[in-house]
């Protein structure tokens, strides 16, 4: 509407040879990117109007040839505005089934497990994006809390099927295996199942890493079980300890290449202690200069911080540190220790 009222204004105060009346049918080009379909034509028919006032007033405009130009613009233009509608009600319906997978791969962790404290984040590195092959989930079992997090290799819907094997094999096996190790070999033949029955040309390659902790109910300790994956953080006591296996693990789905030898490490988790779990899109987000993230340096300068707070931190200095833009999805869990679950 600005621009043809601009146009307008000019046509009607500037001399003829300037022939500003031209641009009029810019205007419902214009329009077609923003507006509907009958809102297109009105401000086409109003540029025509235009032009034909602009006929009474300067002789030999062109207004025939100006006046066909808008008519055509304005029919072309009404209906690009129809198919854009038609692709937005599409994208719509595309993103709410994308909500919904989203729901059922990644659903919302409870804040709280008995003594524990729990906030999870996941941000895709494309911005339309809503899911992709990082996973996580948190359960209370007979056992304790059993917390997994892990990132499938690749991108696109064969990573995100991968991830939900993984992550529907571990919602079953966190309840029924009494130690770490019985959940491994049930993740390890989930995904091995899972490329079988859906074989592409990257099949060798396909794998997953994951991290799988056990914070039992009494509490005191945590069991880490680490399949190839970024070792998490602990902040025990205020000092900031990266905690590697002691021993490899193979990740997922590579078990009968390298051997299915796992190692459990236990570690002394007390109230007030905080555990950071996440995928390589955080350790790996790159500056400009290509340096990598400072991750253990970054938590150290944090202090006491509750979860969520720690987590948006997190989200907020990785965008700072990348330029605003990340390059691989992540995914991470801040995982709390309050206290013993008082009983009765």
């Amino acid at each position: 509407m600005i621009l043809t009222v601009l146009i307008a204004g000019l046509a009607f105060s500037t001399p003829r040879e300037i022939a500003v009346s031209r641009l009029l049918p810019a205007a419902p080009a214009l329009a077609a990117s923003m507006w509907p379909v009958l809102p297109t034509i009105v401000l086409g028919t109003f540029c025509l109007l235009v032009m034909i006032g602009l006929s009474f007033v300067y002789a030999d405009l062109g207004t025939p040839y100006t006046a066909a130009a808008i008519v055509a613009v304005t029919l072309a233009a009404a209906y690009a505005s129809h198919v854009r509608l038609q692709r937005e009600e599409t994208l719509f319906h595309v993103r709410l089934v994308a909500d919904a997978a989203q729901k059922v791969l990644l659903r919302p962790l409870p804040r709280r497990i008995q003594g524990v404290e729990i906030e999870s984040m996941y941000v895709a590195a494309q911005e339309q994006a809503r899911i992709g092959g990082d996973f996580y989930e948190a359960l209370d079992t007979p056992y304790g809390v059993r917390l997994l997090i892990g990132d499938v290799r690749g991108k696109g819907l064969s990573a995100v099927g991968t991830a939900s094997a993984v992550i529907s094999s571990f919602r079953e096996a966190a309840y029924d295996e009494g130690d770490l190790l019985g959940i491994a070999h049930r993740l390890e033949t989930s995904i091995t199942r899972h490329s079988a029955a859906f074989p592409s040309v990257d099949l060798p390659e396909r794998f997953a890493t994951a991290l799988v902790a056990e914070i039992p109910h009494s509490g005191g300790h945590v069991r880490l079980l680490n399949c190839g994956h970024p070792p998490p953080l602990l902040v025990h006591r205020g000092e900031i300890h990266v905690l590697d296996p002691t021993a490899a693990s193979p990740p997922l789905n590579l078990a009968s290449l390298i051997g299915d030898h796992y190692c459990i490490d236990l570690v002394a988790f007390a109230p007030g202690d905080q555990l950071l779990l996440y995928t390589d899109g955080v350790s790996e987000t790159r500056d400009h200069a290509g340096e990598f993230f400072p991750l253990p340096e970054w938590m150290s300068r944090q202090g006491p911080a509750l979860p969520r707070e720690l987590l948006d931190r997190l989200h907020r200095d990785l965008l700072h540190y990348s330029g605003g833009r990340l390059d691989d999805d992540i995914a991470a869990l801040a995982v709390r220790y309050q206290s013993i679950p008082a009983e009765g």
